[in-house]
């Protein structure tokens, strides 16, 4: 009798659907080719003059955009090598805000280069070595280039110059609106130690109407909702913030009431009452004249109200730590009297008309809030959150910028210099990685070459002129997108900051080593069951049982 063994090789090995590719042709060569996809969608949109693109959510929401960290998150690739690129792009999110697309583009871009070098023959690990090198020289020699340092971080004047170029790079012509906004809102919030500055303490409201120019900073916290009651404004507010429900409340112990008549049952009610009144009179006697909470039940407004008490209803956890953080207020999860140190202060609480919206605006008149919030204007709510964005890698630079307040020549200045200077270093090693190192160098010019590209110039006639200007010592000569020609950045005061940059070119060489290093692709079959019938071809749906 004949029996059968396992199967031999590789197949023999893993799970029976278990997928797998290895080798230059099928595994590196295949990983390159779908960063250098992804690196292709993320082009078009870099610079001023960036498209948007339109990309619908499988929730069904329409993202119209041009910021790269929101295309590459809805676009849910899943193609691994992909992915690194992706992650590192999120890691560059959340260090620094800004230059997510940077990340992307000049990894792809080295792949692109590394795949010509694999098929000239060179090795991996000479490629990634060379990448390794020029990357760590191009980071060591971008501060000798730096231009700018901001000098007063609390002058509204020069952080709004030092934002233009961060702004103007997602929404030109708008630099000079949003910029003083961003700046106004975050210098009221500077802590004395600018090294504590956090992001979550600039918020954004959008009110939907007018236009982005009628924005505007509020300080202090700001709830889209109309309070409750007949109480709608309150000066020199003394705040309690109750994050249970303000009602007539269960006891905290099973029981059973027994009533026998109608004259027990209104008794019963009455006493319920009248201990919610003392409830309500003991959080007004320590000066409460604000009371937040969740919700808020009909007799403990009736009561509320009888003893001028604004109610301001916010069923959003977040929203209420913000404005426990606005009015320096302590949270309380029972219903019960404060303390002097729970209430929080602030000067004016009241609903206004922003357009047609009615808020509830907690605003500090007289000493500075720890909350600043934008209101964002605009007509479609597209538009609104093409800005919100805008703002919040604005409030990223900013943090940075009291980390490190150094910038270099932006318009793709500081990239041809440092393109110019690992091209050297690769003309004197010995080794072959030489050919990476200059390839590494090749690949840093693709920003100036897309922001010529996407203003409509010729990239190579362009580019030609930039290095040639650069040959002269002119470090500071970048891309104008204006006029179609070449210009000196600093006078046109456009300013990169240097360690997002920094931070951008070693994320992005770290990426492109990551995909160059897999040799095999190992891929288990997918769990589950048969796949959904609009995900199915016309063959497949006959099949179907």
């Amino acid at each position: 009798m004949m029996g059968y063994g396992p199967q031999a090789g590789m197949s023999g090995l893993l799970k029976e659907g278990t997928k797998q590719l290895s080798g230059v042709e099928e595994a590196v060569l295949r990983n390159i080719d779908a960063c250098k996809q992804l690196k292709t969608i993320l082009c078009t949109s870099i610079g001023p003059n960036g498209m948007n693109k339109m990309v619908k959510s499988y929730m069904g929401k329409l993202f119209v955009t041009s910021d790269a960290a929101t295309i590459v998150r809805e676009l849910e690739i899943v193609h691994p090598a992909a992915k690194l690129l992706v992650t590192a792009s999120e890691s560059q999110e959340k260090e620094c805000g800004d230059a997510t697309a940077l990340v992307i583009v000049l990894a792809g871009e080295l792949l692109e280069k590394a795949e010509g070098l694999l098929r000239l023959g060179l090795h991996t690990s000479d490629i990634i070595q060379g990448y390794e090198k020029a990357g760590l020289e191009a980071c060591r020699m971008l501060p000798n280039l730096v231009s700018y340092e901001l000098g007063d971080m609390k002058n509204v004047s020069e952080v709004s110059h030092a934002l233009t170029s961060c702004i103007s790079s997602k929404m030109h012509g708008l630099e000079d609106v949003i910029a003083p906004l961003v700046a106004d809102a975050c210098i009221s919030i500077l802590p004395a130690n600018i090294n504590t500055f956090s992001v979550e303490n600039v918020r954004v409201t959008k009110i939907p109407g007018a236009s982005v120019a009628d924005s505007m900073v509020i300080k202090g916290a700001v709830l889209t909702s109309n309070a409750q009651g007949v109480v709608k404004h309150v000066r020199d507010a003394k705040v309690a913030i109750y994050t249970c429900d303000f009602e007539m409340g269960q006891a905290e112990t099973k029981g059973t009431v027994l009533l026998t008549s109608a004259q027990e049952l209104m008794d019963y009610n009455k006493g319920e009452e009248r201990n919610l009144e003392e409830k309500v009179k003991d959080i007004v006697d320590k000066g409460v004249n604000v009371v937040v909470s969740t919700k808020f039940g009909e007799v403990a407004a009736h009561f509320l109200d009888k003893y001028n008490v604004m109610m301001v209803k916010c069923p959003s956890k977040h929203e209420m730590r913000r404005i426990a953080r606005s009015t320096k207020a302590i949270a309380l999860p029972k219903l019960q009297p404060p303390t002097i140190d729970e209430i929080g202060k602030c000067d004016v609480v009241s609903v206004e008309e922003i357009g047609s919206t009615r808020c509830i605006i907690f605003k500090q008149e007289q000493e500075g809030s720890r909350v600043a919030t934008i209101v964002v204007r605009g007509s479609t709510t597209n538009m609104q959150e093409d800005v919100e964005r805008c703002v919040d890698d604005a409030v990223h630079n900013y943090r940075g910028m009291s980390r490190d307040p150094r910038f270099v020549a932006g318009a793709g200045a500081s990239e041809i210099e440092a393109a110019r200077f690992v091209d050297k270093m690769g003309e004197k090693a010995p080794g072959l990685d030489q050919y990476a190192i200059r390839k590494f160098a090749e690949a840093l010019q693709i920003i100036p070459r897309v922001l010529a590209q996407n203003s409509g110039q010729d990239p190579g006639v362009m580019l030609s002129n930039l290095i040639a200007a650069h040959e002269g010592n002119n470090p500071y000569i970048g891309v104008d997108i204006d006029e179609g020609t070449v210009c000196n950045a600093m006078d046109k005061q456009i300013v990169d900051h240097l360690a997002t940059k920094m931070n951008a070119i070693t994320l992005a060489t770290e990426a492109a080593c990551t995909v160059l290093r897999v040799d095999q692709l190992i891929m288990a079959k997918a769990a589950g069951g048969p796949k959904p019938r609009d995900m199915m071809g016309p063959d497949d749906a006959d099949e179907a049982p």
